[in-house]
Parts: C-alpha cells; structure tokens; sequence
C-alpha cells in the first residue's frame, strides 16, 4: 500500500511539474493558457483505472496497439480531446482488420446500399468506408453485438463532436474516457465472431468454392430458419450482390439459384424494394451485364413487382398491351394468353397498380376475364379472377361501369361473355363499399341483355349522374 502512496504521489507531483512547465513555454509565445489541459485530478481516474482496463487485451493486439499508446500519452498529458480521437482511430483500425480476414465482398454488399459499393472491391478499399459505414456493416455481419453497436454509435458521436476532429468546448470526465476504452477493448478488439457470423462465413466460402448437393441445399434450409430476421436480410444482400456482379463464375450464381428462394420469403418487404431499387440503378447508369443478372433473380422468386414504380409502369403497361394482343388475336389466344397472364401476375405482385394504368388494366382484365365468346382460357383465368379480386375501390368502379365501354359492350352479345361479366359483377358485390356503386350492380344484375344496356336511355341518364365515380 505505501508503495501505490509514494508511486500516485510520484505520478501527480510529476504532472504537475510537467503541466507547469509547458503552460509556462506555450503563454512565453502569448498564447493563451487557460483550458488547454483537463485538470489533473481527472487525469488521474484514467491513469488509476489504466492498467486494469488494458489488461483485457490479448497479448497479440497488445503488440500493435500503437493508438492505445497515443491515447494513454495523450490522456495523461491532459489533452482528453486528442486521447480520445486516438482511442477511435485504434477501434476502427481493429475492426478494419477482423473485416478484412471475412468474405470482403459480402461485406461491403451488406454495408454499403449506394452507388459507392461498384467502387469497393478488396481489403484495400476498406479505407473508403466512413466509419458509420463500417460499424453498420460489422453489426450486421454480426462482427460487433447489437449493444455494442449502440456503445460505439454514441463513441462516435462523441468523437465527431468532442474530440480533437472538430473544435469544440465539450469537457470530458476521465471516468468516461477510461470506459469508452473498455467499450471498444470489449466490444470490438476482444469479441470473438459469433456462431452465426462464422457459419454464414462457412457458407459463403462453400458457395464460391463448389457446387452445392441436394443434402447441403437441405442442412442450409434448417440453418436459415434459425436465422434472425435481421441476418437472413443481411445474408440476402450479400448473395443478390454476389449474383449481380459480372465477374461472379456462373457455378455460383447456380448456388444462389438454389439458396435464393429458400430465403426469399423471410426477407423484409423493404430489402425486396432495396433489390428492385440496385435493379433499376444498375440500367439506368449503363450497367447491363449487372442489371441483366439481377433482373433475373428477382424473376426467379417471381419479385418483379418489386421494381421502382417508373420502370414497373412502363413494364406493367408493356405486358398489358400484351396481354391484350394476345387475347383478341385471331388464332392461338388460349395458347398465347397464359404467358402474359403469369407475367401480369409477377409484375403486380401485391403492390398497388400505377394510378395512370388503372383504367387500361381493369378494362383489359375484364375483357379477357369475359372470354372471346368462344371458350374459357382455363390456364389463365385462375390469375384473371385472383388480379380482379385484388382490386381496389377505384377499380372496382372501373370494372362496374365497363359495360360502358364500347368494346366490352360489342362482347357481351355472345352468351358466354354476358355469363362471365355477370360472374365479374358478383365478384364486385362482395367487394365493393361504395353505396352508389351497388346500385349500379344492382341495375346490371335486374337488365335484361346487358349488350343493349350501353344505349339504353334511362341508363345513361343514371349513368350521367354517376360519372363523377368514375373520373
């Protein structure tokens, strides 16, 4: 005990001296004195609690801690500021480095959203990640906890606002200097990987090294059940980056052909978006060969209806055309039809119809709905009938007053088109909330030759007075 008195006298007596003199050298030059140094006393808490803080070290990251060693020098010179800028540049450093030795390029898809990430490629490149950046993509890798995330978020904070990064007139207390360092020690240098981020590692290598078994296919189903929600959107990231990017070797992508949809249905609705969103930047900035690859994973898990809305409007109202040709063509409609049936059906998915297609989707649904008058496209009118239950107030309006239409009207002399559109209106009834709307339904269900029904005056003065529904 008398000698941890006489060495904590030795340390403050020599502070002291130290601080004195170089007060006295820089306030020669005029320079100002006053604030410059953190008072000794909280010099001191770092320096008491040191040894038992950096002792968590492992003996190797010891070795090569140089920040540590600025930090210490810096904190006991009382420039808390500087020590603890030096304390973030040695967590980054060390994360950096537990990065580098994982899957770089899984991580940088998982870190990085923007356009930034083609740029990225190698250890080497890890440098042009801004630290949140960083910290982000190691907590989704599982590289640092979701506490430690928080812990080191808030060091962060402190370092852009009270460090000696920017100027500032932020006072920090030595205690709180000392557990920023444990944070980082515990939270960043000393964590192992988890099980988790060790499997997903195991995962990617055996992707990238061969072809996968119906046997692995089916032990790598039951791990990703076990997966958070939050590691199989992070592990879907990585794989629809790793699908995308041309110089990926093609037994690879056929492994994410067979892993991709086993994870599809977990994903987040937002991540789906994310992938239609890289999809529509990969064409738009020329990126073909990437665009093509990514165009047709979102095929294969039959998510095009995940596509930005402007490049869907112009796809959606393509395969409308389509699906319209198709139909009314003279020979081969039922042979022709079901393709563009099931692609309407990706396309829309669950997602709402572009306000600007309402009418031509509802009147084109209706007409192939209502057949040629000569029979039933049975492969197709199963997605017919699931798209027009799916509809909306607006279009259910639409779909009401089709009868309207001049086309729809010419169909609906053949028996078996009045059939279905009768069939269409009962499909209406059950969905249909407006009270306007069930009286139309009911004078269509009461009229007698609904293909006369167009021209019949009475009907179209009532339907005058609906035609505000209808705009």
């Amino acid at each position: 005990m008398s000698e941890e008195i006489i060495s904590t006298k030795e340390v403050n007596t020599s502070l002291s001296n130290y601080e004195n003199s170089l007060l006295a050298y820089v306030g020669s030059f005029g320079l100002p004195t006053e604030g410059i140094l953190v008072p000794i006393a909280e010099r001191k808490s770092v320096i008491r609690n040191f040894e038992e803080v950096v002792d968590l070290l492992r003996q190797e990251d010891i070795n090569g801690a140089v920040y540590i060693s600025k930090f210490i020098t810096a904190a006991s010179s009382g420039l808390f500021d500087a020590a603890l800028n030096y304390l973030w540049d040695e967590t980054v450093f060390q994360l950096r480095k537990r990065v580098a030795i994982y899957d770089i390029e899984y991580f940088y898809d998982v870190a990085v959203t923007s356009d930034k990430r083609k740029r990225l490629s190698g250890v080497e490149d890890l440098v042009k990640l801004d630290d949140s950046e960083l910290i982000k993509g190691a907590k989704e890798i599982d590289m640092i906890s979701d506490i430690g995330y928080r812990h080191l978020d808030y060091i962060k904070y402190m370092r852009n606002w009270a460090s000696a990064a920017h100027p500032n007139q932020v006072e920090i207390t030595g205690l709180q200097l000392i557990s920023w360092l444990q944070t980082c020690i515990k939270e960043v240098i000393n964590l192992p990987n988890s099980n988790i981020t060790i499997e997903i590692g195991r995962l990617l290598k055996n992707l990238k090294e061969k072809s996968l078994g119906d046997s692995e296919i089916q032990a790598l189903t039951s791990f990703v059940c076990n997966l958070s929600q939050e590691k199989v959107n992070s592990l879907s990231a990585g794989l629809f980056g790793t699908y995308s990017r041309r110089e990926t070797e093609q037994f690879v992508r056929e492994n994410i052909r067979k892993v991709f949809p086993i994870i599809w249905d977990r994903i987040d609705e937002a991540v789906k978006n994310d992938f239609g969103i890289k999809y529509a930047r990969f064409a738009v900035n020329g990126d073909g060969e990437e665009a093509k690859y990514a165009r047709e994973l979102l095929e294969l898990v039959n998510g095009q209806s995940y596509l930005p809305e402007q490049i869907r409007t112009t796809e959606l109202d393509t395969v409308i055309n389509q699906l319209y040709e198709a139909h009314n063509s003279i020979l081969n409609n039922f042979y022709k039809e079901p393709a563009f049936a099931y692609q309407l059906e990706r396309l829309v998915g669950n997602n709402r119809i572009p306000k600007q297609l309402d009418n031509k989707y509802v009147y084109t649904l209706v007409d192939a709905f209502i057949t040629n008058g000569n029979g039933v496209c049975y492969d197709a009118e199963p997605i017919y009938i699931k798209l027009i239950k799916q509809f909306n107030q607006e279009q259910i309006t639409i779909a009401v007053f089709s009868f309207m239409n001049e086309h729809i009207s010419s169909m609906l002399q053949f028996s078996l088109c009045e059939k279905k559109y009768r069939q269409l209106i009962e499909i209406m009834e059950e969905k249909n909330t407006s009270p306007a709307i069930s009286e139309v339904i009911e004078l269509i269900k009461n009229f007698k030759g609904l293909s006369n029904m167009r021209k019949d005056t009475m009907i179209k003065q009532k339907m005058a007075s609906y035609k505000t529904l209808i705009k």
